[in-house]
């Protein structure tokens, strides 16, 4: 063999789901955010640690910069898992978003969690409550 392998973006078969609830729900929106989406497929969560969820309606993936974002809030993590890119969120019953990136800005205090959405909106206006359940659903495809 010769040479590093090299791994295609399908290297992710299945994964458990994420879980988690709500113990912030935020308001707000602005078109100047600034985060900078990580190059990164997937984050490792652990168990009670505190990330935050926000939503863009720009094109988003990883390594782009994203500016216009609403807030949704902060959740807690029930079980160490990992988080992949393109999973299905979900606060409540509620459909959110398909998770776009990750910005690290406030870490190691915390992980910023962008969700691709077709329109801004806030945890507020969205009625996101406080212990509301979130889940990250990967289907493998």
């Amino acid at each position: 063999m010769s040479g590093p392998e090299v791994f295609g973006p399908d290297v992710y078969a299945a994964a458990v789901e994420v879980g988690g609830r709500v113990v912030v729900v935020l308001r707000g929106q602005t078109d100047r955010r600034g985060l900078q989406l990580r190059p990164h497929r997937s984050r490792a969560v652990l168990q009670h640690a505190i990330h935050e969820l926000m939503v863009t309606d720009e094109s988003a993936e990883p390594g782009d910069a994203v500016n216009r974002v609403g807030l949704i809030g902060f959740f807690e993590v029930s079980e160490s898992a990992v988080i992949l890119l393109g999973s299905r969120v979900y606060v409540g019953e509620r459909p959110i978003g398909t998770v776009a990136g990750f910005d690290e800005t406030h870490m190691p205090n915390h992980l910023n969690i962008c969700l691709a959405v077709d329109g801004l909106i806030d945890g507020e206006r969205l009625g996101v409550q406080l212990n509301d359940r979130v889940r990250f659903v990967f289907d493998g495809s």
